[in-house]
């Protein structure tokens, strides 16, 4: 197999429990799960294209972006990474109609186990995948809202009493341990019950989702690729977790070089 072409975040779904991974290039959609165990190479041409309007760039801003479309794009701006800080009600928001097709539908805040249990939001939408692309052995929807802003302010209540980031080496490493994520939720929202009233977010069903990931063998140590350094990388893949290839010669976030071009062969 040899394809070729602008690589952008694998596709997730969750079957039967397990993480599954689609990637696009060149047209084709790969089955990377079935890849998993085989000899692989990767070869970045040194071109960028922006993933929204396909001009050449000498460097990707925001996974994918050319620098005036990260600077005019509302999905790149800074209330995406911090939702709290929302301004669309000021009248300043980027692009007001994204925003309000986006931001403005129900939201959800979760708790995950990806290398210790933390706290995070997604669209309703969007789930299980928020949560594979993030590594996640477990993950526990707790409260609906119905904005992105709301979503971001219950995560900023919580942030005092549980993380909200996940350490990515130990995750890679699948140096987990199991977490009883209801008797967490319970936990948490005793502390914001204020909150919780005001924004007249729904308590969701205690259904903890169990994911697990295409790996036969997980690294004992870090080392990590970048096309940046390496244009071409090679090894037998050893897995796939979160947005990462786990080869025998280091671990490659396929994520944080959304655009490039890439060539991708297989023995």
């Amino acid at each position: 197999m040899q394809l070729a072409g602008n690589i952008t975040m694998m596709k997730t779904s969750l079957v039967d429990g397990k993480a599954n991974y689609v990637l696009s290039l060149g047209g084709e959609l790969i089955e990377m799960n079935s890849l998993v165990g085989r000899q692989i190479e990767l070869s970045f041409s040194g071109e960028i294209n922006c993933s929204n309007c396909g001009q050449k760039t000498n460097k990707s801003f925001s996974q994918g972006y050319c620098f005036p479309c990260a600077r005019s794009l509302a999905r790149c701006d800074m209330c995406i990474m911090k939702p709290e800080t929302c301004h669309h009600h000021l009248g300043t928001c980027r692009e007001p109609e994204w925003g309000l097709s986006n931001c403005f539908s129900s939201h959800v805040v979760y708790l995950a186990n990806s290398s210790g249990p933390k706290v995070g939001i997604t669209r309703e939408t969007n789930m299980p995948g928020r949560w594979i692309d993030q590594g996640a052995i477990s993950a526990l929807p707790i409260l609906k809202v119905n904005s992105r802003i709301d979503s971001g302010k219950v995560e900023s209540a919580l942030k005092p009493f549980i993380a909200d980031k996940t350490n990515w080496r130990k995750m890679l490493k699948n140096e987990v341990e199991q977490t009883d994520l209801v008797a967490k939720k319970i936990e948490l929202l005793s502390e914001i019950p204020g909150l919780i009233g005001e924004l007249g977010a729904k308590w969701l069903d205690d259904e903890t989702i169990n994911i697990s990931y295409p790996v036969i063998k997980y690294p004992t140590k870090i080392v990590s690729l970048s096309f940046d350094k390496t244009p071409n990388i090679s090894g037998v893949l050893d897995g796939i977790k979160g947005q990462y290839l786990l080869l025998d010669s280091g671990v490659l976030n396929l994520r944080k070089f959304s655009s490039y071009h890439i060539g991708l062969s297989s023995l």
